[in-house]
């Protein structure tokens, strides 16, 4: 029983800066066909990037501690406080940025294509 959660675990430090951590909650196959949930605990060092990126579905976030700047391609930069939330559609390159002297915390639910990874590395 241990292993699956460690490979769970192992996972979802795949693929992240050294600024941004990505705590795997649970995965689990949802009602609609090829598509899973992922929630995440996500936290973002002072000062520090997620790095450009996008998911194969939607993200539904909601920031817990701190401020994060939301930086979407073709919208401009949106500033979203602890006890907001936000959405990015699938497939968006996007970037978060902590413009703060405290980590940013938040929660991520990601809708995604089952079997692929969390995330994807942009340009």
């Amino acid at each position: 029983m241990k292993l699956p959660i460690l490979f769970i675990t192992a996972a979802a430090l795949i693929a992240q800066g050294p600024a941004i951590t990505r705590t795997v909650v649970q995965r689990q196959d949802i009602s609609y066909p090829g598509r899973e949930a992922v929630v995440a605990r996500v936290e973002i060092v002072p000062g520090g990037y997620a790095g450009r990126h996008s998911h194969p579905g939607e993200e539904i976030s909601y920031v817990t501690e701190g401020e994060l700047e939301l930086l979407i391609d073709g919208q401009p930069p949106r500033n979203i406080k602890a006890g907001e939330s936000f959405i990015i559609p699938g497939g968006s390159v996007h970037n978060g940025h902590n413009k703060g002297s405290v980590p940013v915390k938040f929660v991520g639910v990601y809708l995604i294509e089952k079997g692929n990874p969390l995330t994807n590395p942009a340009p």
